[in-house]
């Protein structure tokens, strides 16, 4: 894909739930190389916007946060104790290097735990919790520990990298679902090319992976009032071993985005989607959402009196892991989805179902 380096400069940029900033500044940059308008909010949303006063009013949501860590004790031999941001499983915390984002600047350490030679009987095959870990940052005790800049409340993020296993796949942190917001603005560069009929604005959303009542797809929603929205995650690949087909659908890393039915997804909106993939030879697979979706969707199409939204999906292995793994082909084919179905939208464009 031609913005590859842009992709990874998002990806490396550390952005915690709550800490979105330095990686909403890397995605306003890349917008401003062609968006008409290009603003953030007091919530840390990121909006980028092309066609300007056109109709309707479209809102392409992709979070711009990831899961971290944060310090919620420093003790006297200066070791930090810490919560998740967001959904962890903690046995793949275990040795990691971390990189905290102090009022200072970085400081690195590593997760530790008690050596498997020193656990004793049946305490072995217990999982690890995140109060049996802490993160090593080489200081001797609190007060060395405060003289590097750590503080209570301090985020961090696991210091794993982008990197390419050949095949356009990738592996990084921060996949989900920073690769959303990615698609998303892509999407808005393929119409910047050729100017819609609609206004449609880009969302970097803050905040998603903790956001319990909305996060920033609430507050942004609210402020665009947009009539179509279209979010964009990832969802669980389900072509690696152990994972039930039967719950979650047939959906495989590069074999294109996947379209939710169900719950936050607008019926028409969905079957619009398919009918663009259709036409335009877009490989999809779909899944079903009868409660919720579990994504900035379920804050969005309930805003205001209500927005006609579409939920497309990125198929990604080992989610919520410091190596979540997706193909480039699948966000190229959702960033040209996206990019079709807003095309074929105007003044006349009516979701109400009758």
């Amino acid at each position: 894909m031609p913005s590859t380096d842009f992709l990874k400069r998002l990806l490396d940029t550390p952005g915690p739930s709550g800490f979105e900033a330095a990686a909403a500044r890397v995605w306003r940059e890349e917008a401003e190389r062609f968006a008409e308008r290009v603003e953030v909010d007091v919530s840390g949303n990121s909006y980028a916007t092309v066609g300007a006063g056109g109709s309707p009013r479209v809102m392409l949501a992709g979070h711009v946060d990831e899961i971290g860590l944060m310090v919620t004790h420093i003790d006297d031999d200066g070791y930090l104790y810490f919560d998740g941001i967001g959904g962890w499983d903690p046995q793949v915390l275990v040795g990691q290097r971390v990189r905290l984002l102090t009022k200072s600047g970085d400081v690195l350490g590593v997760i530790g735990k008690k050596p498997i030679h020193l656990i004793k009987g049946e305490e072995r095959d217990k999982a690890s919790k995140l109060q049996d870990l802490w993160i090593d940052i080489g200081a001797k005790d609190r007060a060395a520990a405060q003289a590097k800049g750590v503080r209570v409340g301090d985020p961090a993020v696991i210091d794993a990298r982008l990197i390419e296993l050949g095949d356009g796949l990738i592996v990084s942190r921060s996949i989900d679902n920073r690769i959303g917001a990615y698609v998303v603005l892509e999407a808005l560069r393929l119409l910047a090319e050729d100017k819609p009929r609609a206004e449609v604005t880009a969302v970097a959303t803050v905040q998603e992976e903790i956001g319990y009542n909305g996060g920033g797809a609430r507050t942004g929603a609210f402020k665009l009032e947009p009539q179509i929205a279209l979010v964009v995650d990832v969802t669980f690949a389900t072509d690696s071993p152990g994972v039930e087909k039967k719950e979650l659908g047939e959906h495989k890393i590069g074999g294109g985005p996947v379209l939710t039915r169900g719950s936050a997804a607008h019926p028409l909106v969905f079957e619009k989607l398919c009918e663009v993939a259709e036409r335009n030879g877009i490989p999809y697979t779909i899944t079903a959402s009868p409660r919720y979706t579990s994504t900035d969707a379920d804050a969005i199409y309930l805003t205001r009196a209500g927005v006609a939204t579409g939920l497309i999906s990125v198929p990604n292995r080992y989610m919520h892991s410091p190596n979540e793994l997706v193909s480039l082909e699948d966000l190229d084919r959702a960033a040209r989805l996206i990019a079709a179905f807003v095309r074929e939208l105007g003044p006349d464009t009516d979701f109400v179902p009758r």
